[in-house]
């Protein structure tokens, strides 16, 4: 069964970091691009950053390149995203995502909220 789920939300101030994490069982980290994705109070959800497979390589929303960094460790399966430099304007609700098989699967998400 794919299972993903995002951890390591909280309450920041403006100009520090967080590191989300996003915990998946039912498929390897490597075999599948995987994505961060976040939902603002009324606005639609947006993907920020994601990572694909074998390679490795990364994309980012221009909202935060240069901010933040995702990454993966292949001995626990999981997928990370460093938040560097926040802003009030990142406060949402992070969820991994991925697709498998065709299908597109979300993590529960994680609260994120920065202060000014």
């Amino acid at each position: 069964e794919v299972q993903l789920q995002a951890f390591g939300g909280g309450l920041a101030q403006t100009g520090t970091s967080l590191r989300l994490a996003c915990v998946v069982s039912g498929f390897s980290v490597d075999d599948y691009a995987i994505g961060w994705f976040r939902q603002a109070p009324g606005k639609e959800r947006e993907g920020i950053s994601c990572i694909s497979r074998i390679s490795g390589n990364t994309n980012y929303a221009d909202a935060v390149k240069g901010r933040f960094t995702i990454s993966r460790d292949f001995d626990k399966n999981m997928v990370y995203l460093e938040m560097n430099s926040l802003k009030p304007d990142d406060t949402a609700v992070y969820y991994c995502g991925v697709i498998f098989r065709g299908i597109l699967y979300w993590g529960q998400g994680t609260q994120v909220t920065v202060s000014s």
